[in-house]
């Protein structure tokens, strides 16, 4: 029933409405439906540890059956009494504004980001007043999730044109090291970060394992050598969230949708190991793409020589961006904070000496 009803809503949509993009968001799963424009999420799950701790595992278990595109309702949607009820100052509204939070901060990392459930409100600051560290966490995670919107857009290119999925479970990269096969609380966000939820009230900390590589600490950049667990900081206001070498991030200002252009980037570039990333681009609204509307351009990082090679422009649609201002961010050990070349991209392939100001222009490149 869920794909036959998938499939007619799809059809219904582009033959009345060809120019916009479908979607379909529904509790109904079953295997093929993504080709339909539909996403799953888990329904009217309640508002309790247990059951964010859950929605992890459900995630990458959709993932892993080949459906790219799930979601849950942040903050759980069958709302506990004791919430209900929670006045200022009380225990359970301190509970229930650190459930939300943790919350939020899983979700970031999630296919699709959104809060949905039953009363009390879920707009953040009908959560926690401004300026409150569960709103500022909750913005951080917001914004964040927008400057992203390059590096995630472009997975979803993956999705479409490479049968990629956007959470992945440790294993699913990792396939050779048997300590992912039982992990079901941390996973992969594409192939550059590494989501670690925090599921248990009042945790400051939680145990991470880490596979074989280096990795970043995303806030820090303080270094970590893989092959093992350890226990790492949580602090209320941030999720432990950690990069691995060779990883390419473009990013973007803050934007209030997808409607704004994101013309400037900066693209974040970790040291330690070799590592490429196509961005994707297209009119973000209807189904040229299936023409052959679309751009993209390839960043190939080379450790040993420390350069990012921008390749060449390939694809053009309407109202492409023909120019911008890439700033290339090396992060390394030893520059933890990065170190920033900032050149212009107008189509043609370069090669960014990260290790010195001028860049240079190549006719071509193999």
């Amino acid at each position: 029933y869920a794909l036959e009803n998938a499939e007619a809503i799809y059809d219904g949509q582009r033959s009345v409405n060809p120019d916009d993009r479908v979607f379909l968001l529904t509790r109904s799963g079953f295997a093929g439906q993504q080709r339909y424009s539909t996403a799953t999420w888990s329904g009217d799950i309640g508002t309790r540890w247990e059951d964010m701790k859950a929605q992890i595992s459900a995630g990458l278990n959709f993932a892993m059956s080949g459906i790219p595109y799930w979601t849950m309702d942040i903050g759980g949607f069958s709302v506990e009494n004791r919430y209900m009820a929670a006045k200022e100052g009380s225990e359970d509204l301190r509970e229930w504004r650190e459930l939300n939070n943790r919350w939020y901060q899983f979700g970031a990392f999630c296919p699709l980001f959104r809060s949905h459930g039953q009363y009390p409100c879920r707009e953040i600051y009908n959560i926690a007043p401004e300026g409150s560290p569960t709103y500022q966490s909750m913005k951080y995670y917001t914004e964040l999730r927008y400057q992203l919107m390059p590096y995630i857009y472009s997975l979803a290119s993956m999705t479409h044109f490479e049968d990629y999925t956007i959470m992945r479970a440790m294993v699913m990269d990792y396939s050779n090291d048997e300590k992912t096969y039982d992990i079901d609380d941390q996973f992969m966000f594409g192939p550059a970060f590494m989501a670690c939820p925090v599921h248990t009230y009042k945790a400051r900390e939680r145990k991470v394992y880490f596979p074989s590589g280096v990795w970043y600490d995303f806030y820090s950049g303080k270094c970590i050598q893989g092959g093992t667990a350890m226990d790492v900081d949580a602090p209320y206001e941030r999720m432990p969230l950690f990069v691995r070498a060779g990883s390419i991030v473009p990013t973007g200002k803050v934007i209030q949708s997808t409607k704004e252009e994101q013309k400037d980037l900066i693209v974040s570039v970790y040291a330690g190991a070799d590592g490429s990333f196509t961005l994707y681009e297209d009119n973000g609204v209807t189904y040229d793409y299936e023409k052959g509307n679309y751009a993209t351009i390839p960043f190939v990082y080379d450790d040993a020589r420390r350069t990012l090679t921008i390749g060449a422009r390939e694809g053009d649609y309407p109202g492409m961006i023909r120019e911008r201002q890439i700033t290339v961010r090396l992060i390394t050990p030893e520059n933890p904070a990065g170190k920033d070349v900032t050149i212009s991209y107008q189509g043609k392939p370069l090669v960014v000496e990260t290790g010195h100001a001028p860049s240079l222009q190549l006719d071509n490149i193999n």
